[in-house]
């Protein structure tokens, strides 16, 4: 790791700021509480619209502003304007592997040219339209690859790997089953 005086930047990450945030929470545990929420409207045919306008930060709210659209491609039904949810999640979950791998690299002074994930996985229709109760709604496994280069070893890069599999939200939430409780309002 880092000295804890540095003032640098390595992969665009302010490592001085970094370590300010992780002063704060150490030294109180409430600044670590981070609430996300999307709203998403049906905009006709297999096409959505999700709508960001905040998230809590130590319990403060902080303004933001996204759409975030999807649809299907033609032969599931859409009109092929934007990624499918499942697009979306995979993007979701290489996006936030990839602020992993960013991070990591940067706490160990290590600077990456390039950083790329590619995930991909099976579903089978069948589970989604109700055909089958044999086959799963939606992915047994997915399978992702990544490839890290710039002035690491291959021994920091797989130190690197193993920290994002281990603190990685999305990784988490896809890794272990996570408890949904939806219900109609």
């Amino acid at each position: 790791m880092l000295d804890k005086t540095t003032n640098a930047a390595v992969n665009g990450i302010d490592l001085q700021a970094l370590q300010e945030t992780v002063a704060a929470i150490q030294a109180d545990p409430g600044c670590a509480a981070v609430a996300f929420k999307v709203t998403t409207e049906w905009a006709g045919q297999a096409r959505s619209r999700s709508t960001v306008e905040s998230y809590r930060i130590g319990g403060k709210e902080v303004p933001r502003s996204f759409t975030i659209d999807a649809d299907e491609p033609h032969e599931l039904l859409g009109s092929n304007s934007a990624p499918n949810p499942q697009e979306l999640l995979l993007s979701a979950i290489n996006s936030c592997m990839t602020v992993g791998y960013v991070a990591q690299a940067a706490l160990r002074g290590i600077t990456l040219d390039r950083c790329t994930i590619e995930t991909e996985g099976d579903l089978d229709l069948r589970g989604f339209l109700g055909l089958s109760q044999e086959v799963p709604a939606g992915y047994r496994r997915l399978d992702y690859a990544v490839r890290l280069e710039g002035d690491g070893t291959p021994e920091q890069y797989e130190e690197i790997h193993r920290a994002v599999m281990a603190t990685s939200p999305n990784y988490f939430n896809l890794a272990r089953p996570v408890e949904m409780h939806g219900r109609l309002a």
